[in-house]
């Protein structure tokens, strides 16, 4: 009796477009990695978090140097950077997300790298951290012209609006519901750059 050569796929994954059972035999010539698609996503994310103590903003004569290493730390990872803004307690970040990693891992591993780069190279006059929490709202292709410009005039939209009223109003937006002792700690008085006295 004539038994064919196979190989066998784990059981749901799929062959051609039926899924597998672990029985199912994958014919001779063809292995796992030439029938498995590639993976194909277009994810924007608006990610905001907040720096943790009034003693520590961010300086305005420090912010392209550290915006820089961020947006460094994020490419290695294979994230796309759209936009950057780093106002004196908080910060604006678009990126077109790499799948492999979740939003939650990529930042806290980007708010701890950043606080590590900022202490070691002594660009706070106080120990520097972000608060706990962030948020990451989502967005079509045809939104990025519309969030880029808002990100990267974040001076001249907070002359206006405080970071407290600019973040509930991202909530209310993306309809996210909030408790208000879950929500960041606003320093309601700080809203333009912050120079270095």
């Amino acid at each position: 009796m004539y038994t064919p050569r196979c190989h066998v796929v784990p059981e749901g994954q799929y062959l051609g477009s039926k899924k597998t059972s672990i029985h199912q035999p994958v014919p001779e010539g063809r292995n796992l990695k030439t029938i498995m698609a590639n993976t194909y996503t277009q994810l924007h994310i608006h990610l905001v978090f907040a720096v943790k103590y009034r003693q520590a903003l961010i300086v305005e004569k420090h912010r392209e140097e550290i915006e820089k290493y961020m947006t460094g730390f994020l490419q290695n990872k294979k994230h796309k950077l759209l936009a950057i803004y780093l106002m004196p307690d908080h910060a604006h970040i678009l990126i077109g997300l790499n799948p492999q990693y979740s939003i939650s891992d990529t930042v806290q591993v980007l708010k701890t790298e950043t606080s590590n780069f900022i202490n070691n190279h002594r660009l706070s006059a106080y120990h520097f951290l972000w608060q706990e929490g962030f948020g990451a709202f989502s967005h079509s292709k045809s939104e990025l012209d519309k969030v880029i410009k808002y990100i990267r005039n974040q001076p001249e939209h907070h002359r206006k609006q405080s970071f407290r009223e600019e973040y509930l109003a991202l909530l209310k937006r993306f309809d996210v519901e909030y408790k208000e002792e879950y929500l960041f700690e606003f320093f309601d008085d700080i809203s333009l750059p912050v120079h270095a006295t």
